[in-house]
């Protein structure tokens, strides 16, 4: 199969991060692929791929980038397609990576997910193309289903935790 979905970053040393967006897309039965591009140290490729993105069949790219975080703009100036920006967390806690990525020029959107949050830029894509599939809807209703049901056990277990002066 082809993949509808780009996972890419700025360096290997990112797929800590950008792997939990794998395994959520797995999860899923998204097919994708994964690339470490560099706006800055292979600019060449990271247009070509920018250009060529759509018509390789590919429907929405999660960009992960750390520090001057160029990666994910630089994608979205040569793509019509979406691109989910992945702040990943470096200097001063990840902020420097996520203010280059969501002070983006008008005309210029990159959707942005919190510092680290490859498992959210994932989510968001996987309900951008689940507004075509209905099987993935289904999926992802029984995921979000699964994180309620979750909390819904946790605060159950939380009953029979006992203090002195808890009331409930």
């Amino acid at each position: 199969m082809s993949p509808i979905v780009s996972i890419i970053m700025g360096s290997t040393s990112d797929l800590p991060v950008m792997e939990k967006a794998a395994k959520f897309l797995d999860e899923m039965g998204i097919f994708f692929e994964m690339n470490a591009f560099s706006a800055h140290r292979t600019p060449q490729e990271v247009e070509a791929f920018a250009r060529s993105a759509e018509e390789r069949g590919l429907k929405v790219i999660i960009a992960g980038a750390g520090m001057a975080a160029a990666l994910p703009g630089v994608v979205a100036a040569s793509t019509t397609l979406p691109v989910i920006g992945v702040p990943i967390k470096g200097m001063l806690d990840g902020l420097d990576a996520m203010l280059s990525i969501i002070q983006m020029p008008p005309g210029i959107p990159v959707a942005t997910v919190g510092v680290n949050g490859a498992q959210n830029a994932a989510i968001l894509a996987a309900e951008m193309l689940a507004l075509s599939d209905t099987e993935l809807a289904e999926k992802l209703r029984n995921y979000k289903q699964g994180l309620k049901d979750k909390i819904v056990k946790a605060n159950e277990e939380l009953k029979e935790v006992k203090y002195k002066f808890k009331t409930n």
